[in-house]
């Protein structure tokens, strides 16, 4: 399928493109081993007016500074020392618009996943939760800055993209709601900018399925 474009990603409306990056798919080539998953659950986080932002009045950090990249670039930073959580950089350069990746749908390398999580089978919540989206993608704090237009060659050890996932999505089941642990946003906590699908459970198990 093909590559999301940079100007996907260079647009001004992050709260659109946290709903537009639903059915996505999500990929990782780490250590030559690639896995992907289709995208059901995003967060929009509007930079430095977002009281629920990591750059809320334009705070710059050594962690923050890459969300404050060119669109189409990771941000993945560590949560309660233990949880890698990845996130899409969005908008032009030096304006720091991010999206969560909260949740995705297995698709390839489900073996591989399985493994990262330590489980023995595929359950419904499997790769629901942002930590859980690193985990078994195989995504980690130290790829925070990696171009997710840059694709992987044969030569490529690690890489993380996204693509058109080839399913079509009924925009009609996507529901919109406040974020989740953004309490001490105040009234931006109440923002609906969480983007999911209604019933997960009708598109559990992308293969052969239209969500």
């Amino acid at each position: 399928m093909a590559l999301l474009s940079r100007q996907f990603y260079l647009r001004p409306d992050v709260v659109q493109i946290a709903r537009e990056l639903l059915g996505k798919k999500l990929f990782t080539n780490i250590g030559g081993i690639t896995t992907s998953g289709v995208i059901c659950e995003t967060e929009a986080y509007a930079g430095t007016s977002d009281r629920a932002s990591h750059s809320y009045g334009g705070r710059r950090t050594q962690r923050t500074e890459i969300m404050y990249a060119m669109g189409g670039t990771a941000y993945v930073y560590l949560c309660y020392g233990i949880h890698s959580l990845f996130n899409v950089v969005t908008n032009e350069f030096d304006i720091p618009h991010a999206i969560l990746i909260r949740g995705i749908i297995p698709a390839e390398g489900i073996e591989t996943m399985m493994q990262r999580a330590g489980k023995a089978k595929i359950t419904k919540d499997f790769g629901i939760g942002p930590g859980k989206v690193s985990k078994i993608l195989g995504i980690h704090y130290s790829h925070s800055g990696l171009d997710l237009v840059d694709k992987p060659g044969n030569s490529a050890s690690t890489a993380i993209w996204i693509e058109e996932s080839g399913y079509s999505v009924n925009r009609a089941l996507i529901r919109s709601g406040p974020r989740i642990g953004v309490d001490y946003a105040g009234e931006d906590a109440l923002l609906p900018y969480r983007f999911s699908f209604e019933k997960i459970e009708e598109i559990y198990g992308v293969a052969g399925t239209n969500i």
